[in-house]
């Protein structure tokens, strides 16, 4: 019966927009913190390329299959 019921409460208003923001420039850092953060990022770059174990080719080892058997025989 959904003449018995409440209306429903109207939706809330849309959220006001972020304001934009200034673009990002590095012409305001130093050559010291420049090379500091090209240094960060290297380090960053190496160790990811360290965690990947696979080749391109995949893995080319064989399927561990089997055919499954009665319990008692």
């Amino acid at each position: 019966m959904g003449f018995l019921r409440p209306k429903t409460p109207p939706p809330p208003p849309p959220p006001t927009p972020m304001p934009s923001l200034p673009p990002a420039t590095g012409g305001d850092l130093d050559k010291e913190k420049k090379k500091k953060i090209k240094d960060e990022l290297k380090k960053m770059r190496a160790g990811y390329t360290q965690t990947i174990m696979t080749s391109k080719q995949g893995d080319t080892t064989e399927a561990d299959t089997f055919t499954k058997t009665l319990l008692g025989q």
